[in-house]
């Protein structure tokens, strides 16, 4: 048996054997069980003790930033009459995920500095990332509920209070949470039959789904082909819907013959559509980074781009594009004063 001479511990690993074992990651993989692992280590932005302070002040504003301007988007559209329609509640539940999402993230990266301690445990880190799976894929259900929004008040204008009903925005968000729900624990319950080492290292400040594969000992084949197939189903199927969603009004606003009208069809779109460049943008950027460069560094500052970075800038996208919601925020920061 492998190190199995001269009294040596059965289970222990010699410099040449480790690297015979290389491909398994660590040693030892017959002795571990999956509820020996303790704990996992989130490597962060930076090991540098320099930086541990302003990346704490850095993340802190940006998520009392998040937290506060999608709860002013929350309160600011449910305070307001005019602004009772689809396009807004789907948005007020945007706002809500996103609230979420970055509550799942960031908090425990601001513990883990503070307390100079990067260990989450096992079950911390498969809930987290449980999470994310979650709420990332219900950003991407209502994401593609407000394309469909879109594309009947444009396409169908006389037919939008009829197809748009309460009825139907209900059954729309109702349905994005199964599916979630389904996506997230698919694909963290595989997991579980994935044995682990000691001392593994999650290259990003908070545990993704992918990363935590990689780090198995055992065979992942299973898991990775179940990843993209809910990836292509999950992810893809919405996706799918938004670009039909935006091909259908792009080629309704084309054949409007007035160039005024044009511009105004499609201001209607234009938060919507950066929003969705934003969240499949920066998710797509992560992906590519990761897969051409070998650096923790680098594959942890990209993570931000996509866990961060669209849930921050939602509520400047529609305050400062959006002349309703503008006016909804003025109206609601007047009645506040009033009342202090």
């Amino acid at each position: 048996m492998l190190g199995q001479r001269d009294g040596m511990n059965p289970y222990s690993c010699t410099t040449g054997q480790k690297a015979q074992l290389e491909p398994y990651r660590r040693c030892n993989v017959e002795a571990r069980n999956i509820t020996n692992v303790a704990n996992f280590f989130l490597l962060g932005i930076t090991d540098d003790p320099t930086l541990h302070l302003p990346v704490f002040s850095l993340f802190l504003s940006i998520y009392l930033v998040t937290i506060l301007g999608n709860l002013l988007i929350i309160l600011a559209i449910s305070s307001t009459t005019h602004l009772q329609t689809p396009m807004y509640f789907f948005l007020s539940n945007l706002s809500f995920t996103d609230i979420c999402l970055s509550t799942t993230t960031i908090p425990k990266m601001l513990v883990n500095i503070q307390a100079q301690d990067q260990s989450i445990t096992y079950s911390g880190c498969l809930t987290q990332a449980c999470f994310v799976l979650f709420f990332a894929g219900l950003e991407n259900c209502l994401l593609a509920a407000m394309a469909y929004d879109r594309y009947v008040a444009i396409c169908h204008p006389l037919k939008y209070t009829v197809i748009m009903n309460p009825r139907l925005c209900a059954l729309l968000v109702l349905l994005s949470l199964p599916i979630s729900t389904v996506n997230a624990l698919l694909l963290v319950l595989m997991v579980l039959h994935l044995s682990f080492c000691t001392d593994l290292e999650v290259p990003l400040f908070f545990c993704e789904l992918a990363q935590i594969i990689k780090l198995a000992c055992s065979d992942t084949l299973i898991n990775n082909i179940l990843t993209y197939v809910a990836a292509f189903i999950f992810g893809g199927v919405p996706l799918s819907g938004i670009i039909f969603s935006y091909a259908q009004i792009i080629s309704s606003v084309l054949r409007i013959p007035s160039g005024k009208a044009r511009y105004k069809a499609f201001s209607t779109c234009g938060s919507h559509l950066t929003i969705v460049f934003l969240f499949y943008g920066t998710g797509l950027g992560v992906y590519v980074s990761s897969a051409v460069t070998d650096s923790s560094r680098k594959t942890a500052m990209a993570s931000v781009m996509y866990s961060v970075v669209p849930q921050i800038t939602n509520p400047f996208i529609y305050s400062l594009r959006n002349r309703e919601m503008k006016e909804a925020l003025k109206k609601f920061f007047k009645r506040v004063s009033l009342v202090l």
